[in-house]
């Protein structure tokens, strides 16, 4: 028997959360919540920010003392790219090591918290532009539980994970995140995870360890990110190519920026914007995060 399997048998049912008239009873507790959840875009860069020290993952620990405590946890994470769209339904996902050449202590890490397949029925229910798949293999990767476990290290909040279909372009995924705005009032942080910047070809891994160090493209294009997102001009971003050269250095394949999109998608007219975590690593990626709300 697998250990998520025994784990199951022990306390399911004791959760409460497993059945779809459970989640109907828990959101009908938060339809009168009066904060709307922000939204994140968190750049989450090497799978090391997972277990160690850094001014990055100390941002995330401090970021879940600023936001209310969720009910639940909704990730986009760069590295679930699919055909068509799905959401994990299980109730215990596995701590998926997605990742080679890392110390055997980041492999040996386990991120138990639980799922919650009637939030992944009711997060299907939203979404009216897509046919949601419930997914039942994958878990928990490397753009998901690096940096929820710096959040909520105790592991005592469900996790849920939607995937990029990688055969849409970012209007699709920019207009199918605002279905999912509803998750907000009833207490669901959702979190897109990738980074703005991310040409891993370029990377000069001689300045990994160098502060801010920067390719002058990489810093102009997530300059050029950041005043457009603070000005709410979406359309540019979700047409990225025709930023010109620097933007097809900063974005060579989609999936890191893609869930920018998300969190773009979820922004009301109410949410203020911030960002943290804004500098460049190895020249050619950026750890530059955005907060709404």
């Amino acid at each position: 028997m697998k250990r998520n399997q025994f784990i199951k048998t022990i306390i399911t049912g004791a959760t409460g959360m497993t059945t779809l008239a459970a989640f109907k009873s828990f959101t009908s507790n938060l339809d009168g919540q009066e904060q709307t959840m922000p939204a994140l875009f968190i750049g989450h860069g090497s799978p090391m920010n997972g277990i160690e020290d850094t001014e990055f993952s100390r941002r995330w620990t401090k970021m879940a003392g600023e936001i209310p405590t969720p009910k639940a946890v909704l990730v986009v994470s760069a590295h679930w790219f699919t055909k068509g769209t799905k959401i994990t339904a299980m109730d215990f996902p596995e701590t998926i090591h997605d990742f080679g050449g890392f110390p055997k202590e980041l492999f040996a890490v386990q991120y138990p918290a639980p799922g919650n397949p009637a939030l992944a029925k009711e997060t299907v229910s939203l979404l009216h532009s897509a046919s949601v798949e419930l997914d039942h293999d994958w878990g928990l990767d490397h753009g998901t539980w690096t940096v929820v476990r710096h959040m909520y290290p105790e592991a005592n909040i469900p996790v849920l994970q939607l995937s990029i279909d990688y055969t849409k372009g970012p209007q699709y995924h920019y207009d199918l995140a605002k279905e999912l705005h509803a998750l907000r009032k009833k207490g669901v942080l959702i979190i897109g995870s990738g980074n703005m910047v991310h040409n891993l070809r370029m990377v000069a891994w001689d300045k990994m360890n160098d502060a801010d160090y920067g390719y002058d493209w990489a810093k102009q294009m997530n300059n050029t990110f950041k005043e457009l997102i603070s000005s709410d001009n979406h359309k540019p971003l979700i047409n990225y190519s025709s930023l010109g050269r620097e933007a097809m250095l900063a974005i060579p394949t989609p999936e890191h920026y893609l869930p920018l999109m998300y969190t773009l998608g979820l922004k009301s007219g109410k949410d203020e914007v911030s960002f943290f975590n804004d500098t460049a690593v190895g020249g050619s990626l950026t750890m530059t995060s955005v907060k709404l709300g």
